[in-house]
């Protein structure tokens, strides 16, 4: 111990870890959600993650708990992605005691299902549309035995300050796809201008230009190279579409950036 310092000078307070992880599903953003099995907020849908053990770091400590806690296999988890989003520090964010937690995102493709049974003080783990995630509440007299839990729906919102992780979260990824080619990765190996543009209105939440986005997307060095003679009907009755898969660039110069002002999807 330093010469002169007396830890006991400074009221303890604990680290925790949140995590947002993203995913498109069925034409839709998802976020990885678990229910809480345990108090404070038994019942509510929350983000996975807890407290960061004495002698590890935060991110190992976002992995172990997103392994605990959804069930994803090892390896899954061992090969995300994740990106530090910021600190959570309101001293009355946690009814237990002063809890900082730092949080993660990550928007991955071809995410696998959680364990359904959770598990640390997690009961439950799913992927939720994050139309619903926004605000879901505590599920309806859960355990009861009746049947299936019902799927979470629109509530009371996410444990602690989830709510306000979620709606950071989901800007960080949306920027993300303003200057990385990650887009592509959400799309077969050989796709169409509007399979991709389909994800950007995913995960942007915004109808775009047609004319406009393939103009940019093309004009990209590096982001899509087309595919010689292939071609697949969209249907309709107009020409099939060409056919591209993903260049060899890993960010976009100039970056393709989100409508100021547009019409939501």
């Amino acid at each position: 111990m330093t010469a002169g310092y007396d830890p006991h000078a400074f009221e303890p307070f604990a680290v925790t870890v949140d995590l947002a992880v993203f995913t498109v599903r069925a034409g839709a953003l998802h976020v990885l959600l678990i229910r809480r099995g345990q108090e404070p907020y038994a019942g509510t849908w929350a983000l996975p993650g807890g407290f960061v053990l004495p002698r590890e770091s935060a991110e190992t400590a976002a992995r172990r708990e997103l392994a605990e806690e959804t069930g994803l296999a090892p390896g899954v988890v061992a090969a995300l992605h994740l990106e530090q989003l910021r600190t959570y520090s309101d001293p009355d964010r946690d009814p237990r005691m002063r809890v900082v937690s730092v949080a993660f995102t990550a928007l991955v493709p071809d995410m696998p299902e959680p364990a359904a049974g959770g598990g640390g003080d997690a009961d439950r783990a799913r992927w939720v549309p994050v139309g619903e995630a926004a605000a879901p509440g505590p599920d309806p007299d859960p355990g009861s035995g009746s049947g299936p839990d019902p799927d979470p729906g629109v509530g009371s919102g996410l444990a602690f300050d989830h709510a306000v992780i979620l709606a950071d979260a989901r800007e960080r990824v949306g920027s993300k796809l303003e200057y990385t080619c990650l887009a592509s990765a959400f799309c077969p190996p050989e796709f169409t201008l509007g399979e991709l543009q389909a994800v950007y209105e995913t995960v942007w939440d915004t109808a775009l230009d047609r004319p406009n986005f393939r103009r940019k997307v093309l004009a990209t060095p590096g982001f899509v190279e087309a595919v010689p003679g292939a071609a697949r009907l969209t249907g309709g009755r107009g020409k099939p579409a060409a056919l591209y898969r993903p260049g060899p660039a890993t960010t976009l110069h100039p970056p393709l950036l989100r409508p100021s002002e547009g019409p939501t999807r």
